[in-house]
């Protein structure tokens, strides 16, 4: 499931990044890692505690974003003999470096995901690990999670294996250029099947009722007067992947329209994590992700935005069918993909043992029930999730240190959660007060989308140009809900993250 993700160019000296550097310290994000997790972390590296099974025959490649070093997945793909497909996929396998108790572990239950700031990041593992022994870097040997799963001529799973095994990686590969190899015919077969394998796999995404945001990545640009009136000269010739609102101040906002690489990518790991709830409702031992039916009341909210947005939402299609018509490489569909994150608000984490299966086992948007366990490099639970799988295709005992975890993971992981939805939230918030900032006294076109309960003078509006949402107070009559309102920006302070408009 998407984050919204957020990226900002420019000099580190620059307000907008001292802005980001002060909310860290007033968050209190963990800085450094101590002496005696980074001491582990190098020892560990060294020493890493290596599986039997040999699997570095085999060519998997990665698919990450060109700058990206930690590397949590691996994949292969090819047909199997009589019809369909097999998916090797390649998992890091954190536990090989972690022992249960000790200060790497620790500290990653203190961090417990790694959180993502528009212009760095703050890694739940030390880097000597994260992005160096235990990330699956090309032309490296790593210890590995390693899944099989075999799929039908339709792509539907129909037998899957959990292993440890250790795995060579071949290249590293981009989005772009994997999407520009399948697209002229230059790619090798186990790149090729990544269209044809992803192509099955969202069909059967349709028919069981999933959907998959495909969330656009937001670029703060820091512009001069000179570069925002060349861009204004130049935007009939820009490249159709990305879209910019262009603010005329020091910054301006463009997105990055994601390919159909990246959602072919995607549901490789959304098929591992399927497979992997499916074995621990199996084995009557596990950990899901799951996600409610969203609300009514949240699904009204974004019926508003969408009018704001000019987002054609007939009342008879549902939300999963009008996400499909959307083009993020549009501003308005890409500013409403990303409100469409919203409705993920409501998923968190439920962990079962003694073959007790719980109730709510679905994920309202993967329509199945569904398991983080691709990402341990970046998220705790997914360390517990691959034991837990392990043990299951093996018939064979969870560890005691995971049954110890297992009771407290969803609390943790909903602290996590909640603490890198603050940062989002906090992130977003000076982002716009930069968009904004010289534009104090200026009138903009809005609809709103909330007004508060007990003080209905005051609530949330979304501007339709520049896509971004604020709080709107002040006015002398109740705001009008779900209708366009005229807004002045009274307020728009980087230094303290508040963006403040009053009824025009």
């Amino acid at each position: 499931m998407p984050r919204r993700q957020l990226r900002v160019t420019g000099a580190a000296e620059a307000p907008l990044r001292a802005a980001l550097r002060a909310l860290r310290t007033t968050l209190d994000v963990p800085d450094a890692f101590p002496a005696d997790v980074l001491a582990e972390a190098e020892r560990a590296a060294a020493t890493p505690r290596l599986p039997d099974h040999d699997a570095t025959d085999i060519p998997f490649f990665t698919i990450d974003p060109p700058t990206s070093v930690d590397l949590d997945q691996a994949m292969h793909l090819s047909r199997r003999g009589g019809g369909g497909y097999r998916v090797r996929y390649a998992i890091a396998d954190v536990a090989a470096y972690v022992t249960p108790g000790g200060a790497i572990d620790a500290e990653a239950h203190r961090r417990v995901t790694t959180l993502y700031f528009p212009d760095e990041k703050v890694p739940l593992h030390p880097t000597a690990l994260s992005e160096g022994a235990a990330s699956l870097l090309p032309g490296q040997v790593r210890p590995a999670v390693l899944w099989t799963i075999d799929l039908d001529e339709d792509g539907r799973a129909e037998h899957t294996d959990v292993r440890r095994a250790l795995v060579r990686s071949r290249a590293k590969l981009d989005y772009e250029g994997v999407q520009r190899a399948i697209d002229d015919g230059t790619a090798e077969e186990p790149v090729a099947l990544l269209r044809d394998v992803g192509t099955l796999r969202e069909r059967l995404e349709v028919d069981r009722g999933g959907i998959s945001l495909n969330v656009p990545e937001q670029e703060i640009v820091e512009r001069d007067n000179a570069d925002n009136a060349d861009n204004a000269d130049n935007a009939d010739n820009a490249d159709d992947t990305d879209s910019t609102y262009d603010t005329d101040g020091t910054y301006e906002l463009a997105y990055r329209a994601p390919l159909p690489a990246d959602g072919w990518n995607a549901q490789i790991s959304l098929l591992t994590g399927m497979a992997a709830a499916q074995l621990m409702i199996d084995s009557g031992t596990g950990i899901l992700r799951t996600l409610p039916t969203a609300p009514d009341g949240a699904v009204g909210r974004l019926r508003r935005t969408a009018k704001a947005l000019h987002v054609d939402w007939p009342h008879h299609v549902p939300y999963a069918e009008l996400v499909r018509t959307l083009d993020p490489r549009q501003p308005h569909h890409a500013a409403f993909l990303q409100e469409c994150t919203t409705l993920l608000r409501g998923a968190g984490y439920t962990a079962f043992s003694g073959g007790e299966i719980p109730e709510h086992t679905l994920h309202a948007a993967v329509a199945a029930p569904y398991a983080h366990c691709t990402a341990p490099l970046r998220r705790l639970v997914d360390r517990y999730a691959s034991e837990l799988c392990l043990a299951a295709c093996a018939g064979a005992g969870v560890p005691q240190w995971v049954l110890a975890a297992l009771d407290e993971l969803p609390k943790e992981m909903a602290e996590g959660t909640r603490r890198g939805n603050m940062v989002e939230r906090e992130c977003v918030d000076i982002v716009e007060a930069a968009l904004l900032k010289d534009r104090v006294g200026e009138l903009f076109d809005a609809v709103v989308v909330d007004v508060k309960d007990h003080e209905p003078t005051a609530g949330t509006v979304q501007l339709t140009d520049p896509a971004i949402v604020a709080r709107v107070e002040g006015g002398p009559a109740e705001l009008p809900l779900g209708e366009r309102l005229r807004v002045r920006l009274t307020q728009a302070d980087p230094a303290t993250a508040r963006v403040r408009f009053t009824p025009a």
